[in-house]
């Protein structure tokens, strides 16, 4: 299902910070469980999140490792003190605008 990109570009961030909450994980394998977990709603490629990830460990939000997996390198990515904490913001930003985006299109009871 394709979606308005400028609705999905500004959670990607606070996505990969969840799913890097709950394991450490390599840039396909993030991929893959945000397309799985959404459903297909996020395809991310490649292009658009290893820069990102880039970004995020530049700022301290993640912790880069190599492990080896299937006889393969991979590049694994760890969420830190501070990404956690960026975590908690974003996330109750995220909360409060949609609320506010549910009131204002009449949705009751936080569906939506």
């Amino acid at each position: 299902m394709a979606v308005d990109k400028s609705l999905v570009s500004g959670s990607t961030m606070m996505l990969l910070l969840k799913l890097l909450s709950e394991k450490d994980m390599y840039g396909y394998e993030m991929i893959e469980t945000l397309r799985e977990r959404s459903q297909n709603v996020f395809e991310l490629k490649a292009g658009t999140l290893y820069p990102l990830l880039h970004t995020m460990e530049e700022k301290g939000m993640l912790e880069v490792y190599e492990r080896e997996a299937g006889g393969k390198i991979r590049k694994y990515y760890s969420i830190t003190k501070q990404g956690r904490k960026v975590l908690r913001e974003r996330q109750e930003d995220w909360n409060t605008y949609a609320r506010a985006v549910r009131a204002v299109l009449g949705f009751a009871g936080g569906e939506a």
